[in-house]
């Protein structure tokens, strides 16, 4: 019998990082012997696809009236609709093909795929990565092929998805990420731009663009003239305030924007020497940035009104739910990912049943619980209470 395809992605990462404990008092998800999904507290079984089970009167049916229709998708704008909020960040799912042996692609909202430059990068010197108390650092410096590469050979397998495509664009230069974005414009199988103007881990270019509004929006208006795609723009954690740099981005022209990129790090080697990556600065991802993130997502949803789908520490449904009560849309999966590939597409179920449970017929209801009612013109902490470093 043939062996079963060994999946390895670019770049190889050993992760002891382990999904949370089940948190106290949170339900959990249980699968019976035909295949059904129950929490506890609910009616079960709760049929998450439609047509199992018997017909009425046959062994195996059930008297329960079906569920009614749920509806998870997401509307970003732009005629760009994900299936579900769960998505994959950049990064950490490379192309897409290099999981297709373990998890069912078309389950996922989106792929961001791996940062795209406009020529091939060979990345950053070695050691790339280093676990962290709470995550790791990656200086992988958007290794990748380029993008007449990346439309050459990807694109035609994504155009045979029902997932959603969005290709995560870099550069050094205003010019790099227009002519990306012009290459990839019409191109069947890619479904938007993830614009990364907030990479920390490259030795030049691109952070400067995240950490100035001016810079911010000027990247983007350019790139959204020479593009009808639909364009989503990464904001970085690495700044005193993210809320005028956002507006910018908003006042731009960007469809979304994705929250938040890695934090900038260093880790020392053990004999305390050197710093332990071969660039030195590298981008701490995992939990241990989830509060951050979330407090970014929750002062951006304040002062714009295009979707914003969060990243940042995502190893559980609770962490989606967080991100959703203070404004995101949708959510990425990414650094988990590495010890867990399957964690998506188990995201979208455990959301489906949470729904039910609560007795919605979409996610929509949840989106924004947190967030207090806006006054005036919108000032990002209504209630007149923040910290600033």
């Amino acid at each position: 019998m043939k062996s079963r395809k060994r999946v390895v992605t670019s770049p190889v990462v050993r992760s002891t990082i382990t999904p949370k404990r089940q948190r106290a008092g949170w339900p959990l998800r249980a699968t019976n012997s035909r295949g059904s999904v129950s929490t506890p507290g609910t009616r079960s079984p709760v049929r998450i696809e439609p047509g199992r089970g018997g017909a009425p009167g046959t062994a195996g049916a059930t008297t329960e009236a079906p569920p009614a229709p749920l509806d998870l998708s997401v509307d970003i704008g732009r005629g760009l609709v994900f299936a579900n909020p769960i998505l994959v960040a950049s990064g950490t799912f490379g192309y897409g093909i290099e999981y297709g042996d373990v998890v069912d692609v078309n389950r996922i909202g989106a792929i961001c795929c791996k940062g795209t430059t406009l020529k091939p990068r060979v990345g950053n010197p070695p050691p790339r990565v280093t676990e962290t108390p709470g995550g790791m650092l990656n200086s992988i410096g958007l290794q990748n092929p380029g993008v007449n590469a990346v439309i050459e050979k990807y694109a035609p397998l994504w155009q045979a998805w029902q997932t959603k495509v969005i290709v995560n664009v870099a550069g050094e230069s205003v010019v790099d990420y227009v002519e990306v974005a012009r290459r990839l414009d019409g191109v069947p199988g890619v479904a938007g731009i993830e614009l990364n103007i907030s990479c920390p881990n490259v030795g030049k270019g691109g952070l400067q663009f995240a950490i100035d509004a001016s810079a911010a929006g000027g990247v983007t208006a350019a790139v959204r003239r020479v593009t009808d795609l639909p364009l989503l723009v990464k904001l970085s954690p690495n700044v005193a305030d993210v809320r005028p740099i956002a507006k910018a981005i908003e006042d731009a022209g960007a469809d979304a924007l994705t929250a938040v990129n890695t934090l900038s790090g260093i880790a020392v080697d053990p004999g305390r020497r050197r710093p332990l990556l071969g660039n030195v600065f590298g981008g701490l991802s995992g939990p241990a940035i989830k509060p951050v993130a979330l407090r970014i997502v929750y002062e951006t949803a304040q002062v714009v009104s295009i979707p914003i789908v969060a990243i940042g520490g995502i190893t559980e449904l609770r962490d989606v739910l967080e991100y959703l009560a203070v404004g995101a849309v949708a959510a990425q999966v990414g650094t988990a990912i590495f010890a867990d590939p399957t964690l998506p597409v188990r995201l979208v179920d455990e959301l489906a049943d949470e729904c039910r449970r609560l007795g919605l017929t979409s996610h929509q209801a949840l989106i924004g619980t947190a967030l207090p009612a806006r006054r005036g013109s919108g000032a990002a902490s209504a209630k007149g209470v923040e910290y600033r470093p």
